[in-house]
């Protein structure tokens, strides 16, 4: 994530509401989690870096994958997150390791050779002298602020024949449920910022073709962008929360101190998603791509 355009508010308050809500995020997000292990299985990578991981539970996953004679290292500009990652990690005897950094500048090689010390590291399956065999992201690349510098800097992070796997979202008109709560309330936050057309942001990945212009020259070929369509769920207990929380919403409600307009605003969003809901679940497809290259 670029920290010109995005950095701050994941340093502040979105990442510390991710912490927060960092249980019901991993079960949300469990598909695309899924998705990245059995792309990083199928192309035998040993070495693992994880950018935009947020609260670590795509990276403790791929150290599970990996296994004790692997690596994963997880990456991301918010310290709150990388504090919760290391916490799970610890909790979990995990052998996953997380760095707060802007993936788009970070000298993975340099800052790698300084953590020698580390076991994993001496024996470079943590990535020294960029010797990662894959780059994965659940949801982290769509914030650079210079997507075409941050790939460039991740090609040099990965040895010959690197795998890139990333899910990113598509449009957002096809993901209405992202933008559900920020129109059913728009009238009552009228400060609600609009979203960019082309990022960086949620969506800023959704043209396929502006993506590849993203990659092009940056040392990855092949590129494809593979449609992923998924199913996700949350338990309807919980949307409340989700949706006040998270989001452009849950941004806007952090500097509202009216608690009947908070209460409002909490009510007509949650009331927009009654076509999600199925019993006690609410449910959504998750239009994605799993954008694929490899090193040249």
């Amino acid at each position: 994530m670029g920290e010109r355009e995005q950095g701050t508010p994941w340093r502040r308050q979105a990442g510390n509401a991710w912490v927060e809500l960092q249980g019901l995020i991993d079960g949300l997000l469990a598909p695309m989690e899924r998705a990245l292990v059995e792309q990083v299985r199928e192309v035998g990578a040993r070495a693992v870096l994880d950018v935009g991981c947020g609260t670590g539970g795509t990276t403790v996953a791929l150290a599970r994958e990996v296994g004790d004679d692997g690596a994963a290292l997880g990456v991301d500009v918010s310290e709150p997150m990388i504090a919760a990652a290391r916490e799970r990690a610890a909790r979990e005897r995990s052998r996953a390791r997380f760095v707060v950094a802007d993936a788009q500048r970070h000298d993975f090689a340099a800052a790698e050779r300084g953590a020698a010390g580390d076991a994993a590291a001496e024996r470079g399956a943590a990535g020294a002298g960029g010797d990662f065999d894959a780059v994965v992201s659940r949801f982290g690349v769509m914030f650079f602020d210079d997507p075409h510098a941050a790939f460039a800097n991740l090609r040099r992070a990965g040895r010959e024949g690197a795998a890139l796997r990333c899910v990113v979202w598509r449009t957002a008109e096809e993901n209405p449920f992202m933008t559900t709560a920020e129109r059913a309330v728009r009238h009552l936050l009228p400060q609600l910022p609009e979203r960019p057309p082309e990022g960086p942001g949620q969506f800023a990945f959704g043209d396929p073709d502006r993506v590849r212009a993203h990659l092009a020259g940056t040392g990855w070929e092949q590129v494809e962008l593979r449609r992923l369509d998924l199913t996700c769920a949350m338990p309807a207990a919980e949307l409340t929360r989700y949706l006040t929380h998270l989001g452009p919403v849950g941004l806007a409600l952090a500097e509202v101190d009216d608690e009947r307009l908070r209460a409002r605003v909490a009510e007509t969003a949650r009331a927009a998603f009654a076509p999600y809901e199925r019993g006690d679940e609410v449910r959504f497809t998750a239009a994605c791509w799993m954008l694929a290259a490899d090193a040249r």
